[in-house]
């Protein structure tokens, strides 16, 4: 009897021509995983809507996973109440991982809720499993198709070809407008650099003798020149019990020119390493041991954005104003990181909240996309305050529900109150 491995025959292939080798259809396409991108396709899903899912990465989790952020920001509000201010998909997150010992609070100003970045990621791939969402990783756009002021599909360069995907509606939740961007819609840069961060997990930390935040912060400050440091102060969140820590302590450059981003890219591991060094050094007693366990990718806070019908203002920040079609809220503070040493950090009172308005999520010149995320319409400080994951979630929903109640028809032409009635839980529970 021949052996197995003698019955298996190859054959010879070549690519054929014409379009893209594989196609995808859905009533929602989706593009970007990170926590806007999940909060759309999940609830567009649990709407009853075909979903297709597109990330650049070869894994789902954007930075929320992959870049080791460690903290959900702007889902609660500020002391002494800690109002919970977006719901949805962080209930879900919450509840699931609190019952595994995989998160943890920290209440100051705020409240932040610290995860376990394996744990949330293997939640993130077992509840799009669940849901039957089509997804598309290691994918970047080439193309994109329009019929008038409609986008029609979407074309991605993958390792395995080119995947055209059709859907009636489309979610830009990349965080670099990367779908606004190929249509040839207008977007925001800023005048000058917006750092983003490399971030890291250390073990072995000796939880018991770690510096407060602000004797760390004051060290780097006044040592930060001798180290190397770019970034003159730094943040460590510990997870209780597991002598680890995120370590937030480096600023990088975030090119859109892909040689440039590369290049930051091993620059900001050469930051994350000497504030290692500095941290084993200047603190002996908490991080002599520490090695580091794993390096996030690299961490991209604000680059290119879309234009919206309204551009979010920091007076509208400031004073809380709620807008008759607002979709999100949140509490966090102003946090631009616009110069290499440090970063504004304008913080509010125990009642302060402020808002998103759809229309800052709504592209003018076309009738079937919305932006969600870090890429919404904004002016850089204002941006810098809602970009964060609480109110990004809170967006992500609300363009599935949108793009649910507009159908074919145009996402500028729904009625809000019933977009409103569906939003009850992130704008007034």
């Amino acid at each position: 009897m021949p052996h197995p491995l003698t019955d298996l025959k190859v054959r010879t292939v070549r690519k054929p021509p014409g379009r893209a080798a594989h196609q995808a259809n859905a009533d929602c396409c989706v593009v970007g995983a990170g926590i806007s991108g999940l909060s759309a396709a999940i609830e567009s899903a649990r709407l009853g809507r075909s979903v297709v899912l597109v990330d650049a990465l070869p894994v789902l989790g954007g930075q929320m996973v992959n870049s080791l952020i460690g903290l959900f920001c702007g889902v609660f509000g500020n002391a002494p109440e800690y109002h919970q201010l977006t719901h949805g998909i962080f209930d879900d997150i919450f509840g699931d991982l609190e019952a595994t010992g995989s998160l943890f609070y920290s209440r100051r100003h705020t409240m932040t809720v610290g995860y376990d970045e394996v744990a949330l990621g293997r939640w993130v791939e077992n509840t799009v499993s669940e849901l039957g969402i089509q997804v598309i990783t290691n994918a970047s756009i080439t193309g994109v198709v329009c019929d008038g002021e409609r986008i029609e599909s979407v074309s991605f360069a993958t390792r395995y070809g080119t995947v055209e995907v059709s859907a009636t509606g489309f979610v830009d939740a990349s965080g670099d407008a990367s779908l606004i961007w190929e249509a040839g819609l207008p977007c925001r840069v800023p005048e000058r650099e917006i750092y983003g961060s490399q971030q890291l997990v250390v073990e072995h930390v000796d939880e018991d003798r770690t510096p407060p935040p602000d004797e760390l912060a004051a060290r780097v400050n006044a040592k930060a020149g001798e180290y190397g440091l770019r970034r003159h102060d730094g943040l460590a969140f510990y997870f209780p019990g597991r002598g680890t820590a995120v370590l937030n302590m480096t600023h990088i450059e975030a090119p859109l020119d892909p040689i440039a981003a590369a290049r930051a890219q091993l620059e900001g591991k050469t930051q994350a390493d000497r504030a290692v060094a500095f941290l084993r050094a200047e603190f002996p007693e908490a991080f002599s041991r520490i090695r580091v366990r794993a390096y996030g990718f690299p961490g991209r806070r604000q680059t290119r954005w879309a234009q919206g019908v309204h551009q979010l203002t920091i007076d509208e920040v400031r004073a809380g104003t709620r807008f008759p079609d607002a979709v999100a809220r949140t509490a966090w503070p102003v946090e631009l990181h616009d110069a290499p040493e440090g970063y504004v950090w304008e913080t509010f009172g125990p009642d302060h909240v402020h808002y998103v308005p759809l229309r800052s999520m709504t592209p003018p010149g076309t009738h079937n996309v919305l932006v969600a995320g870090r890429c919404v319409d904004g002016d850089a400080a204002a941006l810098s305050s809602v970009r964060v994951m609480g109110p990004c979630a809170a967006m992500g929903a609300a363009a599935a529900h949108a793009l649910d109640l507009s159908g074919k028809d145009s996402v500028h032409d729904i009625a809000y109150p019933e977009l409103a009635a569906r939003l009850t839980a992130n704008l007034d529970s």
